[in-house]
């Protein structure tokens, strides 16, 4: 295979795309990048982090005359241009699915009828297609429960039970070979776009690569979009001077990885053939309680804050998820080095010049409309 030199970032003045950009032009690669400026993100406007040393493109994915521009004579694409968020895609279906899975669709069809130099094709996934992650049982081993039921989040029995002795279940690390369950939109978008990206690969022998984020966190992270990461929807509540809202008793656990991290895995991955065809869960490895989460930002931000646990529950939330990371310390030698209270500190740092609109309750108020949160 020909070294590869030039390289699309499609949504690469997003959020993770630039750190994967500025990577990228850190090892001397040539970076084009395709962006629709969306305006709940962007309004519209391109962000002042974007690197000044790549050919930036504003269009769309879903636009075929904006993809020849962008494709015209890259050796390599990172896809991580989404639609981003569980909740809004339970109303903005169409819209989700537009960007999403017809953008990938519309990337993929240029690339099987077009002459291109496409040599790798690399996705941005998403372990929210997992649904619950993996549990153990005592008595009954590994097991993977489905969502719980109303009955029992109305009785705020939290934690997971054994289907087949009732026990309660202890949470483990998940790994690629887990099946997928989605249970929103969003992530059954993510799930075909994975899916789509590896079977167009195979087909056409054009090495391609999944890599399922988990709660990525860091600077760029929009403060004023309410279906945003967590970690930015805590730090915009608390810088302005309102409380972290926490769903549930604040116990569920996700898996929070550094975008830093995240940029570093991917750039591992381009042109190594140990990541050919493969998919890698990206995270930290471990879970991390959510009101731990809003406690340690109120800490850093030195304000005397304390998070609202509702103990009101979400339909498709799931209780613990986190990743097992042994395939990508094996294959791609990455393993991820920021902990989370150093990657906090550095998220408030940049948040102090940042504006933070909240638009919090704008978003609860959408889900509740529609009988999606209690």
């Amino acid at each position: 295979m020909k070294k590869i030199k030039r390289v699309l970032v499609t949504g690469g003045a997003g959020f993770i795309g630039s750190f994967i950009v500025d990577e990228l032009v850190r090892k001397r690669y040539q970076v084009v990048v395709l962006d629709n400026l969306v305006d709940q993100v962007h309004k519209g406007m391109k962000p002042k982090y974007l690197n000044k040393s790549v050919k930036f493109i504003l269009g769309d994915v879903t636009n075929t005359a904006d993809l020849r521009k962008a494709i015209k004579n890259v050796d390599a694409i990172y896809h991580e241009a989404s639609a981003v968020g569980v909740g809004q895609s339970m109303y903005q279906i169409d819209h989700y699915f537009n960007t999403n899975v017809q953008g990938t669709a519309k990337l993929l069809d240029f690339l099987a009828n077009n002459k291109h130099n496409v040599k790798h094709l690399i996705v941005a996934s998403s372990m929210s297609a997992y649904g619950e992650g993996l549990y153990e049982c005592q008595k009954c081993g590994l097991v993977r429960p489905p969502l719980r039921g109303s009955t029992q989040m109305k009785k705020k029995d939290w934690e997971l039970h054994c289907q087949s002795c009732n026990r309660y279940l202890a949470p483990v690390p998940t790994p690629e070979t887990e099946k997928f369950a989605s249970n929103s939109i969003y992530a059954l978008t993510k799930q075909t776009q994975e899916e789509m990206m590896l079977i167009f690969g195979r087909a056409y022998n054009i090495p391609a690569t999944a890599f399922r984020y988990f709660n990525v966190y860091g600077p760029r992270q929009s403060l004023s979009n309410p279906y945003t990461g967590v970690a930015a929807i805590f730090l915009s509540r608390l810088k302005n001077n309102q409380s972290p809202v926490i769903y549930e008793d604040g116990e569920q656990t996700r898996d929070f990885v550094s975008v830093y991290d995240i940029a570093r895995a991917n750039v591992l991955a381009l042109g190594n053939p140990k990541s050919y065809h493969q998919v890698f869960n990206l995270g930290g490895g471990k879970g991390v309680a959510i009101g731990d989460v809003a406690l340690m930002l109120a800490e850093i931000l030195k304000v005397k804050i304390i998070p609202d646990i509702t103990e009101q529950f979400r339909s498709g939330d799931v209780r613990h998820c986190f990743a097992d990371i042994k395939k990508a310390k094996k294959l791609l030698g990455w393993s991820p080095d920021i902990k989370l209270k150093e990657g906090i500190k550095n998220l408030v740092e940049w948040s102090k010049e940042e504006n933070a609109e909240d638009k919090f309750s704008f978003a609860v108020d959408e889900l509740r409309k529609r009988g999606i949160t209690t």
